[in-house]
């Protein structure tokens, strides 16, 4: 790898510098080597290298961002720990596997490297939504926030939500407690009025925009099935790297600070003024099934990566990192089999081939025969049929 500090030459799509409000986001070609001496012969280049192997220094290799995309929230924040079990049930045991394609690999280290969000396209069960808990595991970024979108989703949901019912109960409750005739309570022993950050949630999007020492790591998840304007609306977000929360901003001047509950568990942080800015801009992996096309606009502010159906060998590293190696090498025959059935049929997901070997290795079934054809027929669907 190059020395700390430089981040070497790829060629990506990606958004233009701020030169003008007019020209903000036009699309050109950029050259990374802007920010460094070129080294394109050099394998290591980037601090995500994709092997499994924890790196948990190697995000303070991340070169300094681009001027235009330099942020300045405070004060900083450390961010969580890592959830053990959910890259676990996400990656499996972790055993170290060989590193993903070395054009993956530039298109995913230009985005850390220009702190621009990774669009990732790919059929059902490519392993697009791993990516995300890849990276946080190797370059040791904590929890990974999980934005799930549906049709319905908004953007206010990814930034926060506010119970204003439960806060006017709390506030009545307490103000009853007061006035009840009769009653020795007083103003100090009642403590005081519910806070109104007592009833707001950063969501996930929000929550990685707050200003962590390290970024976070943001799977916005699916894109594609959102109503039609939630692409635009993150424009501004994405390219501010800020936010704000009227609610707060509204009580300023009476409360300039005022702590709220994140996305991450039994986490409360001090929002100062209702205004969230980010420090070290967020790592955001948006995947999409390729459902529908993304504006313009929207598409200019993101480097785009197209992962593949996974091959044999990359089928087999994912079943010895959910089972073991030995479980992968007897499930050889199957893999074989499920690879043969993918590219026949238009594309299967991974998950359909776990399936298939946890059966295989939790009870009689014998991975050949009529019955197991049955059954594998039944595992093994076309997502196109349901």
């Amino acid at each position: 790898m190059g020395t700390r500090g430089e981040c070497h030459s790829v060629r990506a799509t990606a958004p233009s510098g701020r030169s003008s409000a007019g020209e903000r986001g036009n699309r050109v070609t950029t050259d990374v080597s802007d920010y460094g001496p070129a080294s394109p012969s050099d394998p290591d280049w980037g601090i995500y290298r994709g092997t499994g192997v924890p790196r948990p220094d190697g995000i303070d290799d991340l070169p300094p961002p681009p001027p235009w995309r330099t942020f300045n929230g405070g004060p900083a924040h450390p961010g969580p720990p890592e959830d053990a079990d959910e890259i676990r049930r996400r990656l499996g045991t972790f055993s170290p596997t060989a590193p993903t394609d070395k054009e993956q690999l530039d298109v995913i280290n230009a985005a850390l490297c220009l702190r621009r969000p990774l669009l990732v396209t790919g059929r059902p069960g490519s392993g697009k939504s791993t990516l995300p808990y890849r990276i946080a595991h190797e370059l040791g970024l904590g929890r990974v926030l999980y934005w799930p979108v549906t049709s319905r989703t908004t953007l206010q949901d990814g930034l926060y939500s506010y119970d204003a019912i439960g806060r006017v109960q709390a506030t009545a409750t307490w103000r009853a407690m007061i006035g009840v005739p009769g009653s020795t309570m007083t103003s100090e022993g009642a403590g005081e009025a519910p806070s109104v950050g007592d009833f707001l949630s950063l969501g996930p999007l929000g929550t990685a925009l707050l200003p962590y020492e390290r970024p976070r790591v943001l799977l916005v998840d699916e894109l594609d099935k959102s109503d039609i304007d939630l692409p635009n609306d993150l424009l501004s977000v994405l390219e501010e790297g800020t936010f704000e929360i009227p609610e707060l901003v509204r009580s300023e001047a009476r409360s300039p600070y005022v702590e709220v509950h994140t996305d991450d568990p039994d986490i409360r942080v001090s929002v100062q003024g209702g205004r969230v800015r980010c420090r070290a801009f967020p790592i955001v992996v948006i995947t999409s099934n390729g459902e529908r096309e993304f504006p313009a606009a929207f598409l200019r502010r993101c480097l785009r990566l197209d992962i593949p159906q996974p091959g044999v060998e990359e089928l087999a590293a994912m079943v010895a990192a959910h089972f073991s190696p030995e479980v992968a090498e007897r499930a050889r025959d199957v893999i074989a089999q499920f690879h043969e059935r993918s590219s026949r049929s238009g594309g299967l997901a991974a998950d359909q081939l776990l399936n298939a070997v946890h059966l295989m290795t939790s009870g009689d079934h014998p991975a050949q025969g009529e019955q197991w054809d049955h059954l594998m027929a039944a595992v093994w669907r076309r997502l196109s049929d349901y």
